[in-house]
């Protein structure tokens, strides 16, 4: 019996044995089953992309901008081949050792190669993170020399913008930087990625979209140790349209040297369509180093200069138009019959309203003084006497006549409406009523009135044409990269003043006065084979009266202003010029006025080659010669020679 027992026993202890191996196997393959479920259906997505990573690597393409060209084929803006460092993120272990040792090795800013490496957050880590722009060739080999110590760190090719002329046209043309965190949410921008190159003003802005093109790439599989087995797709790069512009380089730089040392911007447009021919803003300033990271000292230097070489003058700078404003003034006593070409006023030197005595700038005065006389000695007295007569609401409704105090649309950005006053202007600016001697200021373009370069070029062309608003513009046609025109940009009129053809020869008679006649004040813009009219005006900055020694002071000196056009019979240009502190608008903005309007004139003459990037000669860049002054002709030429008809 005892033996039975034991010999059972015997028997079931291998069968629990074997129970509590296959309970043990089953719950083992049962959690290898939930594990190889919850890898293959729960976490799939996760492991696949981490799969993907390890093997792909994206090398992109930048796609090359759109080139800038002047209505001549001149190219103004193109593109050079820039080195980009790159850090591909699956390859990198330990990125801030990398940041560190790259910040030492090719002396950069370790805060800036950190802060553009977060912008990789949230993006594929096969993509390569641009962290810096524009190496030199010393980085570059630094780079390659260290290549075994900085895994997953590349040197990219990103094309970025020369400019053939330099600092020419720097304003008008603008520049390219970096895309920033915040453009990078704009939905304009949803296409960019961090470390692509944009327009930040001026034509590289307005245009970025025609201009930027689409980057390619190629989508490599790589092995563990990052070397290529395989391309598995590949998209070229398509490069973006060009542009032709309205401008003439070779008027652009005669402009540009008119001005020498001074301040200031002069708009130089076609009165038949409002094509701009020369676009000015002195000082300016080298676009090409916006690319990059600007050296400190050329960056203090442009923010301490005093006349303000960062800032858009012809756009965007406002002045008081001084006496060129008077042409609105008189075409609105024409309009309203207050006076007409007879109608005469004595001048004393000063008027007086109430008990206030307004100046005119010939202390002595004018004596009699009808309108032609009025606007060749620009006498201040006249208008005086007519700015009370109309009151400043008929002096606004034809400054409004010529889209004034409004954005001429020219299509940049930043563009200024300048300020026409009136009644209600004041009323909800200052909660003041108007007063009626502030009319008599407003009447000789000081007081509230501002102006910007480009609405006094519009306005003294609207003049030239006798009454069609053209809207002034900057692109002759979009191209794509064969050269085949895709948009072909035509002129647009914003509308017709509605002024009859009779005032505005009376106006164009006065204008013709101050440049030709004796005693005009406009007398330096005179050419020896051309017909010239025009306008000075000297705006004040400080009131007079005040202390004489603050107006020995740069910032306090007047402005001087002066807008023409020519031929006076068939009109085909229009200048506007403006000096900042320059003093008398006769004294210095009409020769600057004279100079461009003598090389319009003399390149009628077949264009000469444009210079090649790098060579400045004027010879080679196409510029004719230095006009030894506006009313010493050069050596005769032939009418055929000057463009003119047999």
């Amino acid at each position: 019996m005892i033996k039975t027992q034991r010999y059972v026993r015997e028997l079931e202890q291998p069968r629990r044995r074997t129970i509590l191996l296959a309970f043990a196997v089953t719950v083992l393959f049962g959690v290898l089953l939930l594990r190889l479920w919850y890898l293959q259906v729960i976490k799939v997505d996760e492991y696949r992309a981490m799969s993907e990573n390890n093997r792909l690597r994206f090398l992109p393409v930048a796609a090359s901008r759109g080139a800038l060209m002047d209505r001549n084929g001149v190219v103004l803006v193109n593109n050079r081949p820039a080195f980009s460092l790159t850090i591909i993120p699956q390859e990198v272990e330990d990125i801030e050792k990398t940041l560190d040792r790259l910040a030492t090795l090719l002396k950069l800013d370790r805060t800036e190669l950190g802060e553009k490496w977060q912008k990789s957050k949230g993006r594929a880590r096969y993509y390569p993170v641009v962290v810096a722009g524009n190496l030199t060739r010393e980085q570059v080999e630094i780079v390659e020399e260290n290549r075994l110590r900085l895994p997953g760190v590349e040197v990219a090719m990103k094309p970025v913008r020369q400019y053939a002329f330099k600092t020419s046209a720097a304003h008008l043309l603008g520049y390219i930087s970096e895309i920033s965190d915040k453009e990078l949410e704009q939905p304009d921008y949803a296409d960019y990625n961090p470390g692509d190159y944009v327009g930040k003003n001026g034509i590289e802005k307005a245009w970025e979209h025609e201009l930027h093109g689409n980057d390619g790439g190629r989508q490599l599989e790589v092995d563990s140790r990052g070397r290529v087995l395989r391309v598995l797709a590949e998209s070229s790069p398509t490069v973006g349209n060009s542009l032709v512009l309205t401008i003439d380089q070779r008027l652009q730089q005669i402009s540009e040297q008119a001005f020498g040392s001074q301040a200031g911007a002069a708009v130089v447009m076609d009165v038949t369509n409002g094509e701009v021919l020369a676009f000015v803003s002195n000082p300016v300033f080298d676009p090409a180093l916006f690319a990059g990271r600007i050296p400190p000292d050329i960056w203090k230097g442009y923010l301490e200069d005093k006349r303000h070489p960062l800032e858009n003058k012809a756009l965007t700078g406002q002045y008081p138009p001084g006496s060129t404003y008077k042409i609105i003034t008189a075409l609105a006593g024409l309009e309203a019959g207050v006076i007409n070409e007879h109608t005469t006023v004595q001048c004393g030197g000063d008027y007086e309203m109430g008990k206030s005595r307004f100046r005119c700038w010939k202390s002595s005065g004018h004596g009699v003084v009808n309108l032609r006389k009025s606007l060749k000695e620009s006498c201040d007295v006249y208008y005086y006497w007519l700015g009370e007569k109309l009151g400043v609401e008929r002096i606004a409704a034809m400054a409004e006549r010529f889209h004034l105090g409004k954005d001429l649309g020219v299509g940049l950005q930043y563009e200024k409406k300048g300020l026409i006053p009136t009644m209600a202007w004041k009323l909800k600016r200052f909660g003041k009523k108007w007063l009626p001697g502030e009319t008599l200021p407003v009447a000789i373009g000081q007081g509230y009135v501002l102006m910007t370069p480009l609405q006094m070029a519009s306005m003294i062309s609207i003049v030239a044409n006798e009454g069609t608003i053209y809207r002034p513009h900057l692109v002759k046609r979009v191209v794509d990269q064969d050269g085949d025109t895709i948009k072909e940009l035509a002129p647009e009129v914003l509308g017709t003043t509605g002024i009859p053809s009779a005032s505005f020869k009376k106006i164009k008679q006065g204008l013709f006065a101050v440049v030709n006649e004796a005693g005009g004040t406009g007398g330096s813009a005179r050419l020896w084979d051309y017909k010239v009219a025009g306008k000075t005006g000297t705006s004040q900055v400080v009131k007079l009266g005040e202390d004489r020694k603050k107006a020995l002071k740069y910032e306090h000196r007047d402005h001087g202003l002066f807008v023409a056009f020519a031929p006076y019979d068939k009109p085909e240009i229009a200048v506007a010029v403006v000096v900042e502190h320059g003093g008398g608008g006769g004294a210095v903005a009409a020769p600057i006025a004279a100079r461009i309007l003598r090389g319009y004139f003399d390149l009628q003459k077949p264009p000469t080659i444009a210079s090649p990037i790098g060579e400045e000669s004027e010879k080679e860049t196409g510029a004719v010669e230095k006009p030894t002054g506006p009313l010493q002709p050069p050596q005769p030429s032939t009418p055929h020679e000057r463009g003119e008809e047999p």
